[in-house]
């Protein structure tokens, strides 16, 4: 089993898009959820999942009325789509929050890829509702994320307060009871707490002892964790009290390959101190979400920096808190590999086998014991794992697992 290492530190408006005809996707390359390829993982418990849904987003998509985009990108064609941008794109999908009405909140990131060239990209959080049957997504708004009481201690890219993806790289999203919005960033590491209108609510939150290359409070000093590495994923705990961030990348120090989760208490606001350590299954892979299946256990997805026929790892992990071996570590296993899903009916292009080839998958949803919501980040216009030389559409899929997750019923009623 791939061990999770326990360690404790002493610090502390609708618009309805169909989508366009998808090209068959090619065979499974990759290893099926039963093969026991990655050295260590329990593979024996999950078999190959299946494709429940299909509905796509089309890249070219932008927010009603809204500002030009992408003037920092130069003026060449990327994928087909010549920047700038007439209006601000509906992309990124890199957090999910279930709204449990069949609508969801998906968060943009920090839009063009780093901080340099997204100042003109408004960070925001859209209401979505896919549309299984007819295979599209429709977008019925959203609210832009804004501080207008002040709040970020250091200087925003517009004078108005709305954030940008040069202030931030949000790429993780909690909607608690309340209905405000937990976010996690990138540049921070920061927790965000927003409003439901996207209004900030307090200070941005630092992870102490860590900082990103792009954290405006290292005065000159390194930072000890890479670009664009911060909170990539985040989870709520079930009974709401707690938030377990997960970062992208290792801390310097850090065994190679090894990812922080940290403990929030909402209640106090304020980290615990615990936190775990998660083990990729290969130093080059990263993390692209984590939500919780119950008070022990969380889905994490893992993948690999590649896309297309080239990938070879996209995985959904079932990563449980317990320690079954009493050596003070943790385990996952493997609960569906997204280049082998099993599509009888053909809802995603041929009948056979469907592959979910993005570079960056970044949101996974429980739906039913069984039934799991995947959605990717597409990039926008820079990803083409689903046809070479067209940009990725936002895909939206769900799929069965084989048996239950045994998750406590919270999570998705």
């Amino acid at each position: 089993m791939t061990r999770i290492t326990i360690v404790t530190c002493a610090a502390t408006a609708a618009l309805a898009l169909a989508a366009p005809a998808l090209a068959s996707p090619a065979l499974a390359a990759s290893p099926t959820a039963a093969s026991p390829t990655a050295a260590g993982a329990d593979r024996g418990a999950f078999g190959q999942a299946t494709l429940t849904g299909f509905a796509s987003l089309p890249a070219q998509t932008y927010v009603p009325g809204s500002e030009p985009s992408g003037s920092l990108l130069g003026t060449a064609p990327v994928n087909g789509i010549t920047p700038p941008f007439p209006g601000q794109p509906v992309q990124g999908f890199s957090g999910i929050a279930r709204r449990h009405d069949g609508t969801f909140d998906v968060l943009s990131d920090n839009g063009f890829g780093n901080k340099a060239n997204s100042s003109d990209f408004l960070l925001r959080i859209h209401r979505i509702k896919p549309d299984f049957a007819a295979k599209s997504v429709r977008v019925l708004g959203g609210v832009d994320l804004t501080d207008p009481r002040r709040l970020v201690p250091f200087p925003l890219t517009r004078q108005d307060r709305t954030l940008t993806g040069a202030d931030f790289d949000v790429e993780s999203i909690v909607r608690t009871a309340d209905g405000t919005y937990w976010v996690g960033d990138e540049f921070g590491p920061f927790l965000l707490h927003f409003d439901r209108q996207g209004r900030l609510l307090q200070a941005p939150i630092e992870l102490p002892g860590v900082k990103a290359p792009e954290n405006p409070a290292l005065n000159g000093g390194q930072p000890n964790l890479a670009s664009s590495k911060g909170y990539e994923g985040m989870a709520r705990s079930v009974d709401g009290r707690r938030l377990y961030p997960l970062l992208e990348g290792t801390v310097n120090g850090d065994p190679a390959g090894t990812l922080r989760m940290n403990e929030f208490d909402l209640r106090k606001g304020a980290y615990t101190g615990r936190r775990w350590t998660y083990r990729l299954d290969d130093p080059s892979h990263a993390i692209g979400d984590a939500i919780a299946v119950d008070r022990n256990r969380f889905l994490i997805i893992e993948r690999d920096n590649l896309q297309g026929d080239a990938a070879k790892v996209k995985r959904i992990y079932l990563a449980d808190m317990r320690d079954r071996d009493h050596d003070g570590a943790l385990d996952k296993t493997l609960v569906a590999d997204l280049l082998n899903i099993a599509d009888p009916r053909g809802l995603g292009g041929a009948a056979g086998t469907f592959r979910f080839p993005f570079q960056t998958i970044e949101d996974v949803a429980i739906l039913d014991d069984r039934t799991l919501a995947v959605l990717d980040d597409n990039n926008f216009p820079f990803s083409n794992g689903r046809t070479p030389g067209k940009a990725d559409d936002n895909e939206f899929i769900t799929i069965k697992l084989t048996h239950g997750l045994q998750a406590d019923p919270r999570v998705y009623r």
